[in-house]
């Protein structure tokens, strides 16, 4: 029997993550729930090895979606640099979304190394795809 395919989804709205897993719940998927940012990123610390994919809020309190997602691929550089001897440490994709989705904001966010950035309300079907895209690049 296949795993099912694991997505971390942090947003501190309960209304938005609910909505999105229901959205999301024809896929399949595994969805690991976080409402703050430093819960997202413990979450992702214990179990990067076994995350398809990140779905992040870029604002929620503590910490944004995109300092997640930063401080993630800074340990995984930092582990590169010290020769671990562990295999390299794999990056699910990222997909960041917000209200407050400026095109500097996007830009950094890609530029970070994002696999989308979407703004809220995201219409259900480009969410959809942006996940089967991501999911599907991950292998």
């Amino acid at each position: 029997m296949l795993q099912p395919r694991r997505v971390l989804l942090a947003d501190d709205d309960l209304n938005v993550r609910s909505g999105v897993e229901e959205l999301l719940a024809p896929l399949g998927l595994e969805i690991l729930h976080a409402d703050t940012g430093s819960e997202a990123l413990e979450i992702a610390r214990q179990r990067l090895s076994d995350l398809h994919l990140l779905l992040l809020d870029l604002h929620m309190p503590g910490m944004t979606g995109l300092d997640v997602m930063t401080s993630l691929r800074s340990e995984a550089e930092r582990r590169l640099e010290v020769g671990a001897r562990e295999p390299r440490l794999r990056l699910p994709p990222c997909i960041l979304y917000s209200a407050e989705a400026s095109e500097e904001l996007r830009s950094r966010a890609l530029a970070l190394g994002a696999w989308a950035f979407l703004r809220k309300p995201v219409a259900p079907h480009a969410l959809r795809g942006e996940v089967l895209r991501a999911l599907q690049s991950a292998g």
